[in-house]
């Protein structure tokens, strides 16, 4: 029987400037999707507390303010600590910071990157991450290529065009399930994707769970994005 874990780490502290004029006044999680009313912060707090997550830690940054203020007013489906970073620790060292917050040291959690738009089943990652007795998983995605694809056979004619296909490589999705030990792999200034992630794969303690199929991802890095999302929510 698998505990799954009902902590989590979100990093909020991105300061979108892709996404400007919509993070001129707010972070970039606190940027809504059309049509909903809610900023993406809010999107993912509920996706968490449906998928069993009790308590969470926000890791503020740029105009944390804005983040803490809409927490205080809003009401949230889980309980939430924020942390603000007195200086720049690194993404390896924001995460361990924040990491120091969570209510049980010795359980397992959940993180995720405070600027994508998903839903899955975080219960099956976890069992995936406890199955493989892993330290660290991340979920992985393969979003669509934003150009048209042309197909050619091997005599160089032009046999179909693809708009937007999936792209033939995984990415690292921005969501993570670590077992209680990995904190103490962290940095504490620095990037763990170049050090204890690469470290953990040498050791084959890091795994990859795909997204399943019809799983939604998106990361929020454009207007475009916020758009298509928009979309996406309506035709759901």
């Amino acid at each position: 029987m698998h505990t799954f874990p009902t902590q989590a780490v979100v990093l909020a502290g991105g300061q979108g400037s892709r996404l400007r004029p919509y993070t001129d006044d707010r972070p970039k999680p606190m940027v809504e999707i059309p049509g909903t009313g809610t900023p993406i912060i809010g999107h993912q707090l509920s996706w968490l507390a449906a998928e069993g997550v009790t308590d969470a830690v926000v890791s503020c940054g740029h105009l944390a303010e804005v983040l803490q203020e809409w927490l205080d007013s809003a009401v949230l489906p889980l309980r939430v600590t924020t942390v603000v970073e007195s200086e720049p620790l690194g993404r390896g060292g924001g995460l361990k910071y924040a990491a120091a917050q969570l209510p049980d040291p010795e359980q397992p959690w959940y993180a995720t990157n405070g600027d994508i738009w998903t839903r899955f089943s975080l219960r099956e990652m976890a069992a995936f991450h406890a199955e493989r007795d892993a330290t660290a998983t991340l979920a992985l995605a393969r979003p669509r290529i934003p150009w048209g694809a042309v197909e050619t056979d091997a005599f160089g004619h032009i046999t179909d065009f693809i708009e937007s296909p999936p792209s033939p490589y995984l990415i690292n999705a921005g969501v993570y399930v670590f077992s209680p030990e990995f904190t103490t792999l962290l940095p504490d200034r620095g990037d763990h994707e170049r050090t204890t992630f690469p470290r953990l794969a040498r050791e084959r303690r890091l795994a990859g769970y795909p997204l399943p199929h019809g799983a939604y991802w998106r990361a929020i890095d454009t207007a475009k994005d916020l758009t298509e999302a928009a979309k996406e929510l309506d035709g759901q």
